[in-house]
């Protein structure tokens, strides 16, 4: 099975013609490049053309045409299939973190991994009791379980 990850939103529509204004959630800006296929909720979406525009991104996709037909789509979630890298074994995705077990070095449990949240200094950690774990406190991810060593005291709130 293929594995879907989210990579942007629409967040509203841009000028008369169809585009539209995608916020990406991925560093991989190759993903809006002319002929990429996006999916979401609604089918498959392609990208005849894309340009940087402050903080987003104006698309023109194949299947969107006119202000009123991009004002639907206003929200939707973009996903793309995964892309195998071999310079990713390093790389922590957030799909292979949620729902994982966290446990600290010397292997007690602390939580369960509910959501990441996105944040200037180090992304985080959102565990199933509320603690929030920033990302760099990660030693070591296998298949269900991640590994921090964080300071003394985190916990302790």
């Amino acid at each position: 099975m293929t594995t879907r990850l989210e990579v942007g939103r629409i967040t509203k529509p841009h000028g008369v013609r169809g585009d539209v204004l995608v916020l990406l959630t991925t560093e991989r800006t190759s993903r809006l490049d002319p002929g990429s296929v996006l999916f979401t909720d609604r089918g498959p979406l392609r990208v005849v053309s894309s340009s940087k525009h402050q903080d987003r991104w104006i698309v023109h996709f194949d299947e969107i045409s006119g202000r009123d037909e991009a004002e639907a789509w206003r929200g939707v979630v973009l996903e793309a299939t995964s892309i195998d890298d071999p310079g990713d074994e390093d790389v922590l995705w957030v799909h292979e973190l949620i729902g994982s077990t966290v446990q600290l070095v010397d292997g007690t449990e602390v939580g369960t991994v509910i959501e990441v949240q996105g944040n200037p200094a180090s992304d985080l950690l959102v565990l199933d009791d509320g603690a929030l774990v920033p990302v760099v406190f990660v030693t070591d991810r296998a298949e269900g379980r991640v590994t921090i060593d964080p300071p003394d005291g985190l916990f302790d709130l």
